[in-house]
């Protein structure tokens, strides 16, 4: 009888936590129904750059992917098998690849002969028109690791090439944005001693500098020219900013912050960069920048004002202020949401709609929430007509509304830089014409 008894408590608990799971995993399988079915009414399912490739026919459904991933929305089980939610969230980290334990996934960006978004690219990240190369995020995959990559083996490229060529022009290579990539170009160039120039419209670190604070950034370990090795597979925003500081002395004498690139254009024997500043020659042009572009402006009266801002750098550090922010998409809404759950904070959303369209539903559940508790004011139909040193005047359908203001967010998206390497000549993906001076460049698959 006791041991009928051991036998029925133990399949009762069994029964129990098998219920537990079961319940869970259920729950789980809907949750990712429908955040499927919002990503892809709202067009993010499909991923911009980089993206796990799932062999459904190997995936087991076990969910080991999406507890890995360090977006956590890129992927989701759904009817048993592993599938891409929120595609443009991926940063290609690749730790679903590496913990999939069928091998069901691939990180990579595929054929990129139809992606428009794409150049095409050689092997050694050499663009269709010889001596202008790309790196890091520009090329369609992100991440530091990445970035570093492509960085050191432009500039081995390159210092081949002087070896066997010779140089003549002042600068075996101009290199464009003071990102990963271009930082890692720059100290692989100093530690090679070719003579090179890195230029950047902002400061040295690229959009790292403008992460939130305490933001973990994923690397992977990998190894700095004239540093050594980064052996953690993830740091801190201020880790890495201090990183770039301590390394902006090696390279001081060859990086101009603040300078902002006007156009390339060709000359008998390499190129010739102008910038705001100044022109320069120079044999090779690394584009090391973004492809984000840069952030579209209003054109109104004050825009210039220190008090106006393109991007949200940490929530913490604004209390008591009164804030604006423009735009109704995703980054504006969060911004919004973060601002408003400061101490004392009085945030407004000016947005030229009449309602908010195409945001994530958890965003538009959290704005929502702080709208009915007075913690955010939006004014829908409405466009900023000027901006001043303590006020803001809205123009709506009713008329003018000036707004008491301390800072201005302005989230009007961005203007992607792909037309402005088009002129350069340089050819995308899909494009059916031949390369404008070299055939030797092919699509780049991983």
């Amino acid at each position: 009888m006791e041991t009928v008894y051991t036998w029925v408590i133990t399949i009762a608990v069994s029964s129990v936590i098998l219920g537990v799971y079961v319940r869970k995993f259920l729950v789980e399988r809907k949750s990712a129904t429908e955040r499927k079915a919002e990503a892809r009414a709202l067009g993010i399912d499909r991923p911009r750059s980089q993206y796990p490739f799932i062999n459904t026919s190997l995936c087991i459904g076990c969910g080991t992917c999406t507890m890995v991933c360090p977006e956590g929305d890129v992927i989701g089980i759904v009817h048993g098998v592993a599938t891409i939610i929120n595609g443009e969230r991926c940063v290609g980290h690749g730790a679903c690849e590496k913990e999939c334990p069928v091998g069901a996934i691939k990180v990579g960006l595929g054929d990129v002969r139809s992606r428009p978004d794409i150049p095409v690219l050689s092997k050694t990240m050499e663009t269709t028109v010889p001596g202008i190369f790309i790196a890091g995020e520009l090329s369609g995959i992100s991440l530091i690791r990445n970035a570093v990559s492509h960085g050191k083996l432009v500039i081995d490229t390159i210092a081949d090439r002087v070896r066997s060529q010779g140089l003549r022009h002042e600068y075996a290579a101009i290199i464009v944005g003071a990102g990963p990539a271009g930082i890692t170009a720059a100290l692989r160039a100093q530690e090679l001693g070719l003579r090179y120039l890195l230029i950047d419209q902002d400061d040295l670190g690229g959009a790292i500098r403008h992460y939130p604070r305490n933001k973990l950034v994923m690397t992977q370990p990998l190894d700095l020219p004239l540093y050594g090795q980064l052996k953690k597979d993830e740091y801190s925003k201020e880790f890495l900013v201090e990183l770039w500081d301590q390394l902006r002395t090696k390279i001081s004498g060859s990086f101009h912050g603040n300078e902002k690139l006007i156009g390339v254009s060709l000359d008998p024997q390499g190129f010739v960069v102008a910038t705001n500043r100044a022109t320069y020659a120079c044999a090779n042009v690394l584009m090391a920048i973004g492809r984000r572009g840069t952030p579209r402006q209003l054109n109104v009266d004050g825009e210039e004002l220190p008090k106006v801002m393109y991007q949200l750098v940490d929530a913490r550090s604004y209390s008591g202020r009164d804030l604006l922010i423009v735009g109704g998409g995703d980054s504006a809404i969060e911004a919004a949401v973060g601002l408003a759950r400061q101490a004392n904070n009085r945030v407004t959303i000016s947005y030229r709609r009449d309602a908010f369209y195409r945001i994530k539903k958890k965003n538009e559940n959290a704005v929502t929430k702080l709208m009915q508790t007075n913690k955010i004011k939006v004014v829908f139909d409405s466009q900023v007509k000027r901006i001043g040193s303590d006020k803001v005047v809205l123009v709506t359908k009713s008329g003018e509304v000036t707004l008491v203001n301390d800072y201005v967010f302005i989230f009007a998206g961005g203007d992607p830089p792909y037309e402005f390497l088009k002129g350069m000549g340089i050819q995308f993906g899909g494009e059916k014409k031949e390369p404008s001076r070299s055939s030797t460049a092919s699509p780049l698959t991983l």
